[in-house]
């Protein structure tokens, strides 16, 4: 039937046309923005896990630059304590220069001084964004000083888990007396201010931890006298036949602490109860403590002198002290700078570590870097793969839309005409 009031034809062309012209408008909108997943609407679920991403990233790309800042700090210490370690090495050996100078020792010790101040200028400098890991407040600044350690953070990366749940990673470094140069708060904890704790060449530093139950356990460090193998052999032969670590002669004991080393100890706990010691030695059936006094207490060995503050002027002072408490240590100056030599000796000992420390931190930051840089452009390759369009098919499926449309163009004209060719029937009539 043929209706001057309802064309089927131009309505289903008409029809065909906007679906064209929709697939048109979203092809459109995927090449001139290059994403064929733009707004939620295009795909929900995809369109919520490249947000989520996106956010990460950019939160990996703060990351970065928090990296970047530590890594400054780091490499600012590290270059600080090599320069330490050189300016130590020297002073070191201006104290060896100072065997047999005599009357020349003050023109030594002027050198050294300048080299200290030098340590403290060094120590000083080392800082980088308003913090200097070299210095620090880590003690309580009591005149027995309690340890009081700080954390240094570098942010390092940033975690989503399966439940969505985000956190942020950092790479911990502990300021404490085996880091720092210097203890600001007066406890003089750091390796440049710590007072030497004389150790006589016949003694051997050990740790004796007490406990009385209720307040935890307090540790204490010792300088306690062994004996060395020819000695203890000479005293008479091992009555121990079942423990190696036990010599027993004369009704004493002897525990050895280290090779050729052997500290006397005793079957009686020294602590008072409820108070109990850590045994030093527990055969399993008998336990050994140290034989120890409160002069052996290394906080009472102290002699008043640093790395910072030693003085080869003050020798006599030293050899007196020495004595005193341990009679007969120090013969001589020479036995004081022979100690000057083991603590600097110590001391270098303990920078060279904690510039291993730093070493170890710059490493991880670097590796961390490279991770985190990696990870980021993982994730933009994830994302792209989840709402990128592809521009060939893309642009393929336009030209193709492009035909359609003007088809269908066509064909709504030709629908159109429908009315006209009656109009030509009412004019033969």
């Amino acid at each position: 039937m043929t209706s001057i009031l309802t064309n089927p034809a131009a309505m289903a062309a008409l029809q065909t046309l906007r679906s064209i012209d929709r697939s048109m408008e979203v092809t459109q909108a995927r090449v001139s923005s290059g994403m064929r997943v733009q707004t939620a609407a295009d795909n929900a679920a995809y369109w919520s896990i490249a947000t989520t991403m996106r956010s990460d990233n950019h939160a990996l790309s703060t990351i970065q630059d928090a990296l970047g800042l530590g890594a400054a700090k780091v490499d600012t210490a590290y270059t600080a304590m090599e320069s330490a370690i050189d300016t130590v090495v020297e002073i070191k050996s201006k104290i060896v220069a100072a065997y047999g100078v005599g009357a020349n020792r003050g023109k030594i010790q002027e050198e050294i001084a300048q080299l200290q101040e030098q340590l403290k200028s060094i120590s000083d400098s080392a800082t980088f964004s308003g913090e200097n890991w070299l210095q620090d407040y880590i003690s309580d600044g009591g005149t027995n000083a309690q340890e009081r350690p700080v954390i240094k953070q570098v942010v390092a990366s940033f975690t989503r888990t399966a439940s969505g749940d985000v956190a942020v990673k950092t790479v911990d470094y502990t300021l404490d007396s085996k880091t720092v140069l210097f203890d600001l708060n007066g406890g003089n904890l750091g390796i440049l201010d710590s007072s030497v704790k004389f150790v006589a060449e016949s003694e051997t530093p050990v740790d004796i931890a007490t406990s009385n139950g209720t307040m935890g356990a307090t540790n204490a460090s010792y300088a306690v006298s062994f004996l060395t193998e020819s000695q203890l052999t000479a005293l008479g032969a091992d009555t121990n036949t079942i423990d190696t670590s036990i010599y027993a002669v004369g009704g004493n004991f002897y525990l050895k602490v280290a090779e050729g080393k052997w500290a006397q100890v005793t079957t009686t706990d020294p602590a008072t109860a409820p108070a109990v010691t850590t045994p030093a030695h527990d055969d399993g059936t008998t336990k050994y403590y140290f034989v120890v006094t409160a002069a052996n207490n290394l906080n009472n060995r102290k002699l008043g002198m640093s790395v910072t503050n030693l003085d080869i002027n003050k020798l006599n002072d030293l050899v007196v002290k020495m004595n005193t408490m341990v009679p007969g240590s120090a013969p001589n100056t020479d036995a004081v700078l022979d100690m000057m030599e083991r603590f600097l000796d110590k001391q270098l000992l303990a920078m060279t570590s904690a510039a291993s420390s730093l070493g170890s931190i710059q490493k991880r930051i670097d590796l961390q870097e490279s991770f985190v840089a990696s990870l980021t452009d993982v994730i933009d390759k994830g994302v792209g793969r989840l709402v990128d369009a592809d521009m060939n098919e893309e642009s393929t499926r336009l030209k193709a839309l492009q035909t359609q449309q003007q088809l269908g163009i066509q064909s709504l004209q030709i629908a159109n005409s429908n009315a006209e060719n009656i109009l030509q029937l009412f004019r033969q009539g």
